[in-house]
C-alpha cells in the first residue's frame, strides 16, 4: 500500500524506536521499481521507492518532462503498490535529488498528486514524502525553499512530511549548521521535518576505499541535536551508503538512521545484468536464430535482471533490520 505523509511519519517514528531502517532505492525504470516492491513482498519489509530529478527526466517516465515523469511514476507505482501482490509491503514514494529552477515547480506538483476519479467518487494520490536537493543552495534558501513547501501544503489543506537536507558530501555537518537549518524550520513550521539528513562522513557515488570519517558516534550526535532542536524524536536519512561496509550500516541503524539511500551500488547491480545478458546471449539476437524475437523482447532481459538484482535488493533490506516489520507496523 501507499502511504500517506502521517503515516510515512509513524513509519520513520517506529523505526526510531525499534532501530531499523527503511531501504530508499532510487529506482530508474517500472522494472527497477516493481523489483524493489518484489523483494520488500518477500521480506515482508517496508520500502521508499524514490526518484531524481533525472528520472523523471528520463525515457521511462517523462522524456524529458520532469513533471508529466513525476505525475507517471507517482501513478505506477500506486497501482502497483494497491494491487494485490504488494498490498501488504508499505511502500513510501519519495522526492529525491530534486535541483535546479524546476525544484519548486516540481514539488508543487508532487503535493498537488493526481486526483483518480471513478463512480465511488475521487482519490488523491500525493507523494509520501518531500525532500529538495540543497547541494546549490545557501542556508537561507534552504530554509526558505522548504517553508514555501509548506505554505503550498498547508494552501492545498494537505498534510506534507518533509526531509531536510544539510551537505550531505561536504563531511561532518557541524552542530552549528544543524541548529541553523533545523531550528529556522522547525520555529516556524513545527513537526513538519519527519527526517534529517546531514552529512555524515559519506559522499554521493561509489568508493573502494569506504568513509573514514564516517562513524556511528556523528550520528548518535546528530540524532540527539535533533530531538534537543524540535523537541521530539527524528530519525536520520544516510545518504551515500554504497561505499560502506554492512557493520557500519549496522552500526548507523542502531544509533538511529531510519533511511538508507540506496543508488550508485544499485544501478550498478542491473547494469552489469544487463551486460551479462547480452553476452551470453549474443547469438540468439541474431534475426535468423529461432529465439531471436523472444530474447530480444524487453521482458527476456528484465526477467534475467530481476533475478540477480532481487536477491540483492533483500539482501540490503536485511542488513538493515527492515525484514519482517511490514506485519509489525501501526501505521494509523
Amino acid at each position: 500500500m501507499l502511504l500517506n505523509a502521517a503515516q510515512a511519519r509513524a513509519l520513520f517514528a517506529q523505526a526510531l524506536t525499534d532501530r531499523f531502517a527503511v531501504l530508499a532505492v532510487n529506482a530508474d525504470s517500472p522494472a527497477a521499481v516493481y523489483d524493489c516492491l518484489e523483494a520488500a513482498r518477500q521480506c515482508a519489509a517496508p520500502i521508499i521507492i524514490e526518484t531524481s530529478l533525472w528520472q523523471l527526466q528520463g525515457r521511462s517516465f517523462g522524456a524529458g518532462d520532469a513533471i508529466l515523469g513525476l505525475l507517471r511514476y507517482l501513478t505506477d507505482l500506486a497501482a502497483l503498490a494497491e494491487s494485490e501482490r504488494f498490498r501488504t509491503v508499505p511502500v513510501i514514494f519519495h522526492t529525491d535529488h530534486i535541483k535546479g529552477p524546476q525544484t519548486l515547480a516540481i514539488l508543487k506538483a508532487a503535493l498537488e498528486g493526481v486526483t483518480l476519479r471513478s463512480g465511488k467518487g475521487s482519490l488523491v494520490l500525493r507523494a509520501s514524502t518531500i525532500s529538495l536537493d540543497s547541494s546549490e543552495l545557501s542556508e537561507d534558501q534552504n530554509i526558505e525553499t522548504i517553508g514555501e513547501l509548506c505554505r503550498h501544503a498547508e494552501s492545498l489543506g494537505a498534510d506534507v512530511t518533509l526531509e531536510m537536507e544539510a551537505g550531505v558530501d561536504d563531511g561532518l555537518t557541524s552542530d552549528e549548521i544543524t541548529r541553523r537549518l533545523l531550528g529556522g524550520v522547525e520555529k516556524k513550521y513545527p513537526g513538519k521535518i519527519g527526517l534529517w539528513a546531514p552529512g555524515l562522513g559519506t559522499q554521493h557515488g561509489l568508493s573502494d576505499k569506504g568513509y573514514p570519517a564516517f562513524s556511528a558516534q556523528a550520528v548518535a550526535r546528530q540524532r540527539d541535536l535533533a530531538r534537543e532542536i524540535t523537541g521530539r524524536g527524528i530519525g536520520l536519512a544516510l545518504h551515500g551508503s554504497s561505499g560502506l561496509a554492512p557493520e557500519s550500516l549496522r552500526a548507523a541503524v542502531g544509533e538511529g538512521v531510519v533511511k538508507v539511500n540506496w543508488s550508485s551500488e544499485s544501478l550498478l547491480i542491473r547494469s552489469q545484468a544487463a551486460l551479462e545478458f547480452y553476452d551470453s546471449h549474443r547469438p540468439q539476437t541474431e534475426k535468423k536464430h529461432p529465439d531471436w524475437k523472444k530474447t530480444v523482447m524487453d521482458n527476456g532481459l528484465q526477467a534475467f535482471v530481476a533475478e540477480r538484482y532481487v536477491p540483492r535488493v533483500v539482501e540490503r533490506i536485511k542488513i538493515l533490520g527492515g525484514e519482517s516489520k511490514a506485519g509489525k507496523l501501526s501505521l494509523h
